[in-house]
């Protein structure tokens, strides 16, 4: 399973890519808004510093607005996907930038049936969102078992994104669902690298290490 960061944050990107913990990036209009700076200019330096994808979101709502906006934004920079809003005029404009050879992620997707459309328009991701299905007394991750099954069954080759990741455990029960990437905040990401029982370890070990008088690189005191 592949993990994104959910951010538009550059210095939290760098850090998380310059320790090898993600593999791509998605964006949306609200985390782009909350950084402030100007849009091409942040996106730019986030495709410098991923490596991977990065899912850029469209603000149309025609399809002919969607394909305008979405051609545009693939030309930023090689690797990034267009992100396209799981609307009747958004499998329009999935349809025709998959033709061009344009990778569509498409997102706000709430059902199984709206992720096999989804798939058969040409998604290259679809973007379930998990912790917003929680919110309204769903249980979110049972759509990405469902997604994961039915796109297994047809042999369909659009890849399940679990969005809407809020903690450690939605990031584990997508591993387990069978999701092929989850996008997570910096802020869980960080959750998943700790554990108290971990910093408790370490502690005892450094303890003990101090009472041996003659370390690797010399006396240990």
């Amino acid at each position: 399973m592949q993990i994104f960061m959910d951010s538009a944050n550059v210095k939290a990107i760098r850090d998380a890519v310059e320790h090898g913990l993600i593999d791509g990036v998605t964006t949306n209009p609200s985390l782009i808004a909350k950084e402030g700076g100007d849009f091409r200019g942040v996106i730019e330096q986030i495709c410098r510093i991923v490596p991977g994808p990065v899912s850029v979101e469209v603000v149309g709502t025609t399809s002919e607005q969607m394909m305008t906006e979405g051609r545009e934004i693939a030309k930023i920079a090689d690797n990034v996907v267009v992100k396209i809003p799981m609307l009747k005029e958004g499998l329009r404009a999935v349809r025709e930038l998959n033709q061009e050879g344009i990778r569509v992620n498409v997102t706000l997707i709430f059902s199984a049936a709206q992720a096999l459309l989804a798939a058969k328009a040409g998604a290259t991701y679809v973007s379930p969102f998990v912790g917003r299905l929680d919110d309204i007394a769903h249980v979110g991750m049972d759509i990405i078992r469902d997604i994961v099954a039915i796109y297994e069954n047809y042999g369909l080759p659009a890849q399940v994104l679990a969005a809407s990741i809020r903690h450690p455990v939605h990031f584990v029960e997508a591993a387990l669902a069978g999701a092929h990437v989850v996008t997570i905040p910096p802020s869980v990401l960080e959750q998943l690298v700790k554990h108290p029982l971990t910093d408790i370890g370490l502690e005892r070990f450094l303890a003990d290490w101090k009472k041996v008088p003659q370390g690797i690189f010399g006396p240990n005191r």
